[in-house]
């Protein structure tokens, strides 16, 4: 990824010296710990290495300090499991005007900050996946209708003034369509650099067909999809192998359904593993696969690339972002037989990954792909849009104006710029642009992603540094672009 040359040192100036608290329903540490909490962990990281005053407030697992302070970070834990809210929302009250800007973690619902901040302290809410469905999967439909109401009508309504950022595009689409949000709304993905295969090489795969499947164990994973699959596959594929690896409630079940089905030769239940024997399995597997109904972003299927290994997933939000089909995995069409459809798409992708030198242009594929991410480039992002926030006076009238109403929708619309002197246009006019656009130069053009609802701010900024109108076009941004940050000729 290109960044403009002006963004940097202005973004880091805004951050730094700021006090900022990040409320997250866990910390890394936490028993229960999964990829939002990496994600908060490495946000809060980065701006405090920026020089930001940060303070990572948290529920408190079993056996945790009520405070401590790591990487520089105050960490405040108060609360259990649903306690937390309220504790954490009493104990920001009486904090209110210590703060210059609040990150509002909703992990199916959020801490409803901007009830007890004062009016002039801007909220950035991260939303990772939208809960609905599982509100009723796991608690049932009174609970689960409370649940998605505070997650839908009530957290749109309380942070309609704030920016959201979500980590994948189907996730931004699914806060617009599912729970009606009308908040600006920015993609910043997870980094991929911390993940499992990102520093190692894999080592031989296995001579069988062999497939792995990491992550917790939970309802809506659908492992049990993942066992019909194989059941179904096991008449063509005797020698067919699976791995479930991941901890979670349902770890028994499955286990106890995998004999029961007289899948035990063929389904191992391995429950949590150590990462060296984690690793030592998807080295053996020639495909990871996921039968999940949706993620935010698919955080598995990036430490699966980092190894060199694709993904054979259904086409549901999170995943389609993190597969990209043909090129590090598969996705399948979810229909009226999910079971058999995936036994399907493992079938062809098995077959697929059978002839001499696909398995390893695949792998090649998939390293580059996780490569792409990078958490200095998630951080990065954030501090852009904090920025953006801060200082929403830096911007020059029209496009503080647009910036004002609607800082990204997510950003779907690209301008090129087609010059002789790109690098000069862009020197010209990256004061001008707000700090959360991305830009790049290359093959004489000039790249620049921009909100779809309001192009008119940047085509204006272009006009008066002097570009002419007839040197831009527009096009839709693909999803590899909203993605990394960085336009199609680089991802």
């Amino acid at each position: 990824m290109t960044a403009s040359p002006s963004r940097t040192d202005p973004v880091t100036d805004t951050v730094a010296g700021r006090r900022l608290a990040i409320l997250n329903w866990k910390d890394p540490w936490h028993p229960d710990a999964g990829g939002a909490e990496a994600y908060a962990w490495r946000v809060a990281r980065d701006l405090a290495t920026t020089g930001a005053e940060v303070t990572f407030v948290t529920a408190r697992g079993p056996g945790q300090s009520a405070e401590e302070t790591r990487d520089g970070i105050r960490v405040v834990r108060r609360g259990g499991r649903w306690g937390v809210y309220p504790r954490v929302l009493g104990w920001l009250l009486r904090r209110r005007r210590r703060f210059d800007a609040v990150i509002d973690c909703q992990n199916g619902i959020p801490f409803f900050s901007p009830l007890v901040l004062p009016r002039g302290v801007p909220v950035l809410c991260v939303i990772h996946h939208v809960h609905d469905r599982q509100f009723r999967l796991y608690f049932g439909p009174v609970v689960g209708r409370f649940g998605a109401w505070l997650e839908g009508p009530v957290a749109r309504r309380v942070y309609r003034d704030g920016v959201t950022v979500a980590v994948s595009p189907s996730t931004a689409r699914a806060v617009r369509d599912r729970l009606r949000w009308s908040a600006p709304v920015v993609v910043v993905p997870n980094g991929a650099d911390a993940s499992p295969g990102a520093a190692r090489e894999r080592r031989a795969r296995d001579p069988r067909p062999r497939l792995v499947c990491v992550g917790r164990v939970t309802p809506h994973k659908r492992v049990n999809l993942l066992l019909d699959a194989v059941d179904r596959l096991r008449v063509r594929r005797p020698d067919l192998c699976l791995d479930i690896v991941g901890g979670g409630p349902d770890v028994e079940t499955i286990r106890r359904c995998a004999a029961n089905r007289g899948l035990a030769d063929l389904v191992t239940v391995h429950g949590h593993l150590p990462a060296v024997r984690r690793d030592a399995l998807v080295d053996a597997a020639w495909l990871h696969v996921s039968a999940s109904w949706g993620e935010g972003w698919g955080l598995v299927v990036m430490e699966a690339a980092a190894a060199g290994l694709p993904t054979v997933a259904f086409d549901v939000e999170g995943l389609r972002d993190a597969v990209r089909p043909g090129r590090t995995g598969w996705l399948v069409t979810e229909a009226d037989d999910p079971a058999g459809e995936l036994a399907e798409g493992l079938d062809r992708a098995l077959d697929w990954l059978s002839v001499p030198g696909n398995a390893e242009r695949m792998a090649a594929e998939c390293r580059r792909w996780s490569g792409s991410f990078r958490w200095s480039g998630t951080g990065e992002r954030v501090r852009d849009v904090l920025g953006d926030l801060l200082t929403p006076q830096a911007l020059p009238g029209r496009a503080r104006r647009a910036a004002d109403r609607r800082v990204d929708v997510p950003p779907d619309t690209c301008l090129l710029v087609r010059t002789d002197q790109p690098d000069d246009v862009l020197a010209r006019i990256a004061p001008l642009l707000p700090r959360s656009r991305h830009t790049a130069v290359g093959n004489g053009t000039l790249w620049i992603l921009v909100p779809a609802a309001d192009p008119a701010a940047v085509r204006a900024v272009l006009t008066g540094a002097g570009v002419p109108a007839s040197a831009v076009t527009e096009r839709a941004a693909s999803v590899e672009e909203l993605l990394t940050g960085a336009p199609e000729w680089q991802c």
